[in-house]
């Protein structure tokens, strides 16, 4: 692991507020994520969602986690907004647990680290999947070690039974051999199941959630009662790093000739069917105490933060100095809604996308690790969709603006599923013409906007603005350009853009006159032709 207890407890505590350096496998780490049942859950963010918003960066970001275990639970958690506060409630009791005994988070710190195995990945797959079906003609396999341990038994009265021993030891090898997959699949995960029950054992014992003790517990035990069957893979594991070729090639040729690894596999693949539940109580019960230590130190890390505060109240949103937390020169903004949603113009650049995320980012970290980059957020329970990064689909030959069609389609069906949702949108519709864009954009809006629902839009058509005045809030972003520079203060702005500097910022990148002096006057002309 990390060599002496001494040098382990020091890596430990010089690592555990730190973003981590490692490579992140999220092919392993959304293992448990994608098999859980999400039956209690009032939203699975979406992949759509979850890229739109960088999710994958915000989990690498606050992920403090100490055990593969924990690493697969977090994301679990990020990727799924709970109906109820349960489960936020009893992250805070965990954190509130350590903080009033910060001499113990050391010590559970060593026993995570024990589950930081890669195989640890694994430990899902005994609970999640089904496991594979018992050949046939297994029966063969138990009448072979049956023959085997009487043939050793009875040699020594009749020695010409060593021919027949020689010969079932061939038949055993070939066995042995093909149950070596097997034994890889399961193999690991089953030692890995072992150490999650010690660390299981050792969190039970300081009481950390005292109203589920009784019920850790006897899940804790079912799994030691299972422990004799299963210590032939934890034996294997410690002789393989303990001792030399020699004895390994022994202990290989006993297990051959007994068959002892199919057996004793199928034995406990059959039990271990019939406790998944407890299984996965044990898993989840470490996964979020390790959890709850990394939001701890992630909060601890973040430049302020605040608990989310809910209310009933539909179409409300008050976010006071709320952040980006990926940006390392954010700038924090205050807004506050009531019974309207909001349209966002300005130029590119000005910050209306990265306001969006940054409201997106907040209201599911609020929903989900029950913390928010802000003073104050006050919000209603919402579902987060999410149509900021469209791109053209070439495999399946859909183009710009169908895909941008499909989302918003997927986005108008949620707005009347009868939950209150969050609407995230970056210039609809970019990929059609000017007056069919906003006539079309105009209609959607106010689609989206009925039910309770709350729109974040931004947009560069000025003429939205006044469409939709009466039910969404308007605000903007804007540049400041000053003789020969463009600048950006990032800070939203009640009411429309008035301005525009398009053409200015192409004549102070040096356009030639032409170009600079045809726009204008079109744009006059097009301006003034307006009713």
């Amino acid at each position: 692991m990390f060599g002496s207890k001494k040098k382990q407890k020091e890596k430990l505590i010089s690592t555990y507020y730190k973003v981590k350096s490692e490579a992140f496998d999220f092919d392993f780490i959304e293992r448990y994520f994608l098999h859980n049942d999400k039956l209690d859950v009032l939203q699975v963010i979406s992949d759509k969602t979850y890229q739109d918003l960088d999710l994958d960066e915000l989990f690498m970001f606050a992920d403090r986690t100490t055990s593969r275990v924990g690493q697969q639970y977090l994301y679990h958690i990020l990727r799924t907004i709970p109906k109820h506060k349960k489960r936020c409630d009893r992250f805070e009791r965990l954190i509130g647990f350590f903080e009033q005994n910060p001499a113990l988070k050391v010590s559970i710190l060593l026993q995570l680290a024990k589950l930081n195995h890669h195989e640890a990945y694994y430990i899902p797959s005994l609970f999640q999947k089904p496991y594979m079906t018992k050949p046939t003609w297994f029966w063969l396999v138990q009448l072979l070690s049956l023959l085997s341990i009487s043939s050793v038994l009875l040699v020594y009265f009749f020695p010409q039974l060593i021919i027949l021993l020689i010969f079932i030891l061939v038949i055993n090898y070939i066995i042995h051999y093909w149950n070596k997959n097997n034994l890889h699949q399961y193999g690991g995960a089953i030692r890995q199941l072992l150490l999650l029950n010690q660390v299981a054992k050792e969190l039970l014992k300081l009481n950390v959630l005292p109203e589920d003790h009784q019920e850790l517990s006897a899940a804790s035990k079912t799994i030691d009662s299972m422990g004799y069957r299963m210590s032939v893979f934890k034996l294997e594991a410690s002789l393989q790093s303990e001792i030399g070729l020699l004895v390994d090639y022994i202990f290989e040729i006993v297990k051959a000739l007994f068959l002892i690894e199919p057996i004793l596999l199928f034995s406990v693949l059959k039990i271990l069917d019939s406790k998944r539940a407890q299984l996965h109580q044990v898993y989840q019960f470490v996964g979020e105490t390790d959890v709850a230590i990394s939001i701890s130190a992630f909060r601890e890390g973040l430049a302020y933060y605040a608990r989310p505060t809910f209310t009933e109240k539909q179409q409300q949103i008050a976010a006071r100095e709320v952040y980006h937390p990926l940006l390392d020169n954010y700038v924090s903004n205050s807004i506050e809604l009531h019974n309207k949603s909001v349209l966002l113009t300005g130029s590119n650049m000005s910050g209306k996308t990265t306001f969006i995320r940054t409201i997106g980012i907040n209201v599911i970290a609020a929903q989900t690790i029950n913390t928010c980059f802000a003073r104050e957020l006050v919000m209603p329970r919402l579902k987060v969709h999410s149509a900021i990064r469209i791109s053209d689909d070439i495999m399946s030959d859909k183009s710009y603006y169908f895909e941008e069609v499909l989302t918003i389609k997927k986005m108008l069906e949620e707005s009347r599923s009868g939950a209150r949702n969050l609407f995230l949108l970056d210039e609809m519709f970019k990929g059609t013409n000017t007056v069919e864009r906003i006539a079309a954009g105009k209609s959607v809006l106010t689609y989206l906007n009925g039910e309770a629902n709350i729109v974040f839009i931004s947009t560069h058509d000025l003429e939205l603005a006044a469409y939709l005045q009466d039910t969404y809030s308007l605000y903007h972003f804007t540049e400041v350009v000053d003789h020969n520079t463009i600048s950006f203060d990032y800070k939203i702005k009640p009411g429309s853009l008035t301005t525009t500097n398009a053409i200015r910022i192409l004549e102070l990148n040096n356009y030639p006159p032409e170009i600079i002096a045809e726009a204008k006057q079109l744009s006059a002309r097009i301006h003034n032709s307006k009713p």
